[in-house]
């Protein structure tokens, strides 16, 4: 089994996926065999999780802070 990134493409009035050479290679595969596809959307599970954090200082303001702080010592 290998795991592969495709992008679906409209066919006419359907919608397909192609493999890349190199998997079809790496698991022998050929035209006209079956196979199974596990269909997973890919996202951002960070981003859903913990959504866009909008702080009010930026990064560097905050790492100036800490070091005022003495957080590094």
């Amino acid at each position: 089994m290998i795991e592969v990134d495709v992008t679906l493409k409209e066919w006419g009035k359907s919608i397909g996926v192609v493999l890349p050479k190199k998997a079809l290679e790496h698991e022998k595969l050929k035209a006209g065999e079956k196979v199974t596809l596990l269909v997973l959307r890919k996202s951002n599970t960070l981003k859903k999780t913990f959504g866009i954090a909008k702080l009010k200082r930026t990064t560097d303001e905050i790492l100036q802070e800490v070091d005022k702080e003495g957080w590094n010592e």
